[in-house]
C-alpha cells in the first residue's frame, strides 16, 4: 500500500475553482485520486477536489514559505486592540 501525503477527504461545501492544468498534471491528478480513493476506501473522488487540500498541504509543509510567513508578521504592526487587553 503507498504511503500518500492526503488522507480522508471529507465531505465539504462545494468550492468552485477553475485552474487550467497541463495534460500530464491532470492524468497524474486523476490518478491520484483513484489512488487516494483505493486506499481510504472512499467512492470515486473529484480530482478538483483534491487541489485544496493538496495546496493546503504543500503550503504547510514549506519551510521557506513558513519562514517568510513567520517574518512578515513579525514587521506588522501589533493591531491596536491586541495592546488593550
Amino acid at each position: 500500500m503507498a504511503k500518500l501525503k492526503l488522507g480522508t477527504i471529507e465531505s465539504e461545501k462545494p468550492v468552485r475553482l477553475t485552474v487550467v492544468l497541463p495534460a500530464a498534471v491532470h492524468r497524474d491528478l486523476v490518478a491520484y485520486a483513484q489512488t487516494l480513493a483505493r486506499e481510504t476506501g472512499q467512492s470515486e473522488l473529484d480530482p478538483a477536489k483534491l487541489l485544496p487540500h493538496m495546496l493546503a498541504r504543500f503550503m504547510a509543509t514549506d519551510r521557506g514559505f513558513a519562514k517568510a510567513r513567520k517574518t512578515a508578521a513579525g514587521s506588522r504592526p501589533a493591531h491596536p486592540r491586541s495592546a488593550e487587553g
